[in-house]
């Protein structure tokens, strides 16, 4: 029980800290891509070069074609499971590059 409790307030403090110091959408991009690693399977996810979060627009550049095409042509689906997991508040947009 004491580990979880060490782990949360270690998580609230990386949270005040992105806080103070105006990083606040690289911890949720980290957390966007934790979130997709656990969703995709280990292939689909080694594809997946980098996710940034820019003025509530999320981008995920992706190196295979396939997958590509499958984020953009599910872009709303994507979009809304981050919205539902994260908050419809952190994201407006999602570009696939």
């Amino acid at each position: 029980m004491k580990k979880k409790k060490r782990e949360f307030q270690a998580s609230e403090l990386v949270k005040s800290f992105a806080r103070i110091h105006g990083f606040e959408d690289k911890l949720l991009a980290f957390e966007v891509k934790d979130f997709l690693e656990e969703y995709l399977s280990n292939v689909l996810f080694e594809e997946i070069e980098s996710v940034d979060l820019e003025h509530k627009v999320l981008k995920i550049r992706i190196k295979s074609q396939m997958l590509k095409n499958d984020f953009r042509l599910r872009k709303s689906f994507y979009l809304n499971k981050f919205q539902d997991k994260f908050g419809a508040e952190n994201f407006i947009d999602l570009q696939v590059l």
